[in-house]
């Protein structure tokens, strides 16, 4: 995940930190309504968000974004802008056997994290 924070512009020690947060997502689907616990080290919160449509979040570091989740082919895809320069930040959330592969893309760079289901 530390290049993932290197992605948006976060200085060395924040990375150093968030390759340290032992993150847990939760997530529950109602039909299109989700709810995504996000449990960290660094901070708890939970995001509640129907697909399609637009929604703001606050990434860990502050970056303050804008943008959606759908589903396509099976996949969790999200596309958000960053409201401080407008940058697409793309991100796939998948399940692979026992394992949810989330990616981020930004700016033609891609970090990747593995979350191991409890």
């Amino acid at each position: 995940m530390v290049t993932a924070f290197y992605l948006q512009g976060v200085n060395l020690v924040k990375r150093k930190l968030g390759a340290h947060d032992n993150l847990k997502l939760t997530i529950k689907q109602e039909e299109n309504k989700f709810t995504v616990k996000e449990s960290s080290n660094f901070r708890t919160i939970e995001i509640v968000f129907n697909l399609g449509e637009t929604f703001d979040y606050s990434l860990a570091d502050g970056t303050e974004l804008q943008g959606n989740w759908d589903v396509k082919d099976g996949k969790m895809v999200g596309t958000f802008k960053r409201k401080d320069n407008g940058k697409e930040l793309l991100a796939l959330r998948e399940i692979v056997g026992d394992e949810m592969i989330q990616t981020y893309t930004y700016e033609g760079v891609a970090a990747k994290r593995i979350f191991k289901k409890a």
